[in-house]
């Protein structure tokens, strides 16, 4: 029997694409975003699920589909009939987390095939970034196409990521930004990481900054309108409508909403001026893997993390 491909994608979404396109071989499907929340090193571990089932259930009202969850991973408890693995993940934040998860994971289940991937990003004569689901078919066959095989090298360097990301000190994610490696868009989405933390002046990460700055310069009528405009001019964070949706409630108090309009108050160009800091205010208490983002301020001036005054040890 001809052993087979094993498909590892970024959600059901383009499970379905893939299989609509008749891209042969069998799939395992991630649906995490482990973007946000603690998570664990160990991804094969009951201490990991415990965490996400409470975050997600907590900040989303999500149920963790436990035996889903368990079903998936599963699939690679026996990888004796596949030939290779391909993973199929896009040019962003959201992305990236969670293959470097996934990549940890397939360390942890000690899988000894070749890896390869599939990443999209920039298309040659468009200038918006596109995610793997809003490319053509002829695109994705030539992605596929053109996938690439991951090197020890890269692997390891995927590991070491991971690790630094449940650690406590995201500082050290900075190297790592330089480094070369077959993760064309890392670089990238290492860099908004870390301004996601709360600027040391504004106490605003770029994406809050950001809405504002929207909120400010167009005619936005309502929540939904400014959701599609985050959405669409969100560089390489890749959040969803959930995720986007929450920062805009948390962003209530420098806003005023009235029937088709919301406009900046007075404490709104306050934040966007950097002469206060907010970040307390607005109380975005996220944990990112092993760190609490309101724990640390980002020094746009040295690109470092810096303690935020009242949690110096």
């Amino acid at each position: 029997m001809d052993k087979v491909t094993l498909h590892i994608t970024n959600g059901s979404s383009l499970t379905h694409y893939l299989k609509e396109l008749d891209i042969s071989g069998d799939y395992l499907t991630w649906q995490e975003m482990l973007c946000e929340g603690p998570t664990t090193t160990l991804i094969n571990s009951e201490e990991f699920l415990i965490k996400r089932k409470t975050f997600l259930n907590d900040f989303y009202h999500i149920e963790l589909n436990e035996t889903e969850f368990k079903e998936e991973i599963a699939i690679l408890n026996n990888v004796d009939s596949y030939s290779e693995i391909v993973l199929w993940f896009e040019y962003d934040l959201f992305c990236h987390i969670n293959m470097l998860g996934v990549i940890k994971l397939l360390n942890e289940k000690q899988v000894p095939l070749p890896i390869y991937l599939v990443c999209s990003g920039r298309i040659k004569g468009k200038t918006q970034l596109k995610g793997l689901s809003e490319l053509t078919p002829e695109q994705l066959f030539q992605h596929y196409k053109e996938k690439i095989k991951l090197k020890d090298s890269d692997l390891e360097l995927a590991i070491s990521i991971w690790h630094i990301y449940n650690g406590k000190d995201h500082n050290l994610l900075k190297p790592f930004i330089t480094q070369k490696s077959s993760f064309k868009y890392l670089s990238n989405c290492l860099k908004a990481h870390l301004t996601r933390f709360p600027n040391l002046k504004s106490g605003l990460s770029t994406l809050e900054e950001n809405i504002l700055t929207i909120i400010k310069e167009k005619n936005v009528k309502s929540k939904n309108q400014l959701m599609g405009y985050v959405l669409n001019y969100q560089g390489y964070y890749g959040f969803g409508d959930m995720q986007i949706l929450r920062l805009i409630d948390i962003l209530q108090i420098f806003y005023t909403e009235e029937e088709n309009k919301i406009s900046l108050n007075r404490k709104g160009y306050e934040a966007l001026t950097g002469n206060h800091n907010f970040s307390f205010q607005i109380n975005n208490n996220l944990t990112f893997g092993g760190l609490n983002r309101l724990d640390f301020s980002y020094d746009g001036q040295t690109n470092k993390l810096i303690k935020t005054p009242l949690n110096v040890n």
